[in-house]
């Protein structure tokens, strides 16, 4: 039913905005309370007594801001006490639904912002506000769009909400698969084959699912056994698919939740912020490669047989038609189509294609069994984004976001290197503990306002808490992505996050390349586009070397020496810097090329010397 009123209302026209909302948010809440018990320890279907209430009184406070929206607007800033309890009631309600679907850390967290907005005049300093009353929170909070109505769940309801639902088609018709087969028939067979189908495989379906362990869990399954078996150990493999997944979630067409948010809190269209992000997500996805080849080459690993790769070319017969809905996406945002129209267009799409052979038909039950998986997903997306608008709206009614501005340039002097690493930081200590798109939402409003009055350009800012927000997944103590690997590796899981993080540690550099380079960002003259993205590669190829001590044959401690200087200076945003470091990372290339060469050479002679 969820699943059918977004798609009614995404192509015949939404209701008004705070009504829209309010039918999304019930529906999610009573599923929320009904699926996810009160006591874990509830056995089958059985719902109790709580749960119940519980999804009644959602079904309550959703209905009276539809019902009652007329009389809402007349008395708006002046609520009566009816308004005041289905608004606290509201509050409440929504905090223990976020608590049940993603954990008890972003109901706490807005809890303390709540407070915050309530006893700010108590608090000394920079942070000091005069304080508001229950009337006024609850008024924000609950019967206008600066809060739980705000546009996170504004977001959430419409284009990441089908988003996720062409996801879940994806996944019943099998497409999942044939991007999974794709990737094996294009890498298997080279060095460390299953590591390279595990960046190829991971970074097709994190795309489109949104979610780093979502993604670790459902192509790790298959990517991980294959990399033990040729030799990789147990928390590599693991470190490879939790770091491949994560990138997913910066990765165009699709990325995740988030960037549809950021379009919306920034005004840039999507297309425009997907565009941006080509080029970073294409830098950190090549650094990934360039560590597991190296690796590979290193130790010697070998690729797949040929008899367990499919043919590439009867592997787009059986499953190319998958292609066409993505295209579809693409097409459609670059024509100048909204997110929804894009994302209700590759659903019809990807149903027709379907159609196309016997073995991928969707028939009326996997159309609504990805209904229903969709939708599921979706509760925990909804609920977080109405828990993170309660703290957009505190953040807006007290001006924090200025003051944490001015608290984060102070510290930093204005200094712009500072300034970065602060934001990183801060971006994945709360990314730790929260969602992506929960996290985003936060920094939106109190980070990236300051990247910004460091004169970092709108769309680097926000790409930038963004990046950092995605890689909390991977980064130890609480590194969510790598420990779902390490179970499926059955390996240690602080052992495969400190992996992840070796194999990653490049992509770290990423956000602070497009920062210092925003030619990366499609910022710029053409010529400085191409150049920065040149010595960009390059430095994540020099890097990469240095960092696994190989790069045609084992490196000597002096060319990895010049390989992690020459790699550190093309970052540099100079072209003096670039041209000495693109020239020392070259002729390391040529002299291991000669060596190595020689070294065959003089192999084959000894053997032929020998054999005779």
């Amino acid at each position: 039913m969820l699943s059918g009123f977004v798609l009614y209302t995404a192509i015949f026209g939404s209701l008004v905005a705070m009504k829209q909302r309010a039918f999304v948010l019930l529906f999610a809440m009573v599923l929320c309370f009904l699926i996810f018990p009160a006591n874990k320890k509830r056995k089958g279907n059985r719902i109790s007594f709580l749960d119940l209430l519980l999804a009644i009184c959602s079904v309550a406070v959703s209905v009276y801001i539809i019902v009652a929206f007329n009389d809402l607007i007349t008395r708006m800033g002046m609520p009566n006490k009816l308004d005041l309890i289905m608004g606290v009631l509201a509050v409440v309600l929504i905090l223990e639904a976020t608590r049940r679907t993603i954990g008890w850390e972003l109901s706490f967290i807005t809890i303390i912002i709540l407070l915050y907005g309530f006893l700010g005049n108590h608090i000394p300093g920079i942070f000091n506000h005069r304080g508001y009353s229950v009337e006024r929170m609850i008024n924000q909070m609950y019967l206008t769009t600066e809060g739980i109505f705000g546009v996170p769940l504004g977001v959430a309801t419409t284009f990441v909400f089908l988003f996720v639902l062409f996801g879940a088609f994806l996944e019943k018709s099998g497409a999942g698969q044939f991007f999974i087969d794709l990737a094996v028939s294009l890498t298997g067979r080279s060095k460390g084959g299953p590591a390279k189908i595990a960046i190829f495989a991971s970074g097709f379906m994190g795309t489109i699912s949104g979610s780093s362990i979502a993604n670790v869990v459902g192509t790790g399954t298959f990517t991980i056994p294959l990399m033990k078996r040729v030799g990789y150990k147990s928390h590599f493999a693991g470190a490879v698919e939790a770091a491949a997944s994560t990138g997913g979630q910066i990765t165009p067409p699709i990325m995740g939740a988030a960037a549809f948010i950021m379009a919306e809190l920034t005004g840039v269209p999507y297309m425009d912020i997907a565009m941006a992000a080509i080029l970073p997500a294409a830098l950190y996805y090549l650094s990934l490669y360039m560590n597991v080849h190296f690796e590979a080459s290193r130790t010697g690993l070998k690729g797949m047989s040929k008899e367990e790769v499919p043919d590439l070319k009867k592997t787009l017969l059986l499953g190319g038609q998958f292609i066409i809905p993505l295209v579809v996406v693409v097409t459609a945002l670059a024509g100048g189509s909204s997110p929804t129209k894009a994302a209700y267009l590759a659903i019809f799409s990807l149903i027709l294609v379907s159609m196309i052979k016997a073995s991928t038909r969707m028939g009326i039950r996997k159309i609504v069994d990805a209904c229903r998986m969709g939708a599921e997903i979706s509760i925990s997306i909804i609920t977080a984004t109405a828990c993170a608008g309660m703290i957009v709206g505190t953040v807006s009614l007290t001006g924090l976001g200025l003051k944490f501005t001015d608290f984060i340039v102070s510290i930093s002097a204005g200094q712009l290197f500072l300034g970065l690493f602060l934001s990183m930081i801060a971006s994945i200590i709360l990314g730790m503990s929260l969602p992506t798109t929960a996290t985003y939402i936060v920094l939106s409003v109190l980070t990236a306002p300051a990247l910004e009055q460091l004169g970092i350009p709108l769309i680097a800012a926000h790409m930038f808490i963004l990046y950092f927000g995605v890689f909390a997944d991977i980064t130890p103590p609480v590194a969510l992505a790598s420990y779902a690997g390490a179970g499926i590796a059955n390996a240690s899981p602080m052992k495969t996050g400190m992996t992840t993080v070796k194999i990653a540690i490049i992509g770290f550099i990423v956000p602070y390349m497009f920062v210092y380079f925003p030619s990366l960002l499609w910022i710029g003259k053409t010529s400085d586009i191409i150049i920065a993205t040149i010595t960009s590669i390059l430095a994540i190829i020099s890097l990469a070397a240095a960092l696994q001590g190989y790069m045609l044959r084992p490196t000597t401690k002096l060319e990895r020496l010049i390989l992690l200087i020459s790699g550190a200076l093309l970052l540099v945003p100079e072209h003096v810097s670039d041209l000495i470091g693109a020239f020392a990372v070259v002729s390391v290339f040529v002299w291991q090329w000669k060596t190595s060469k020689q070294t065959t050479k003089n192999e084959i002679e000894q053997a032929n010397t020998k054999n005779t």
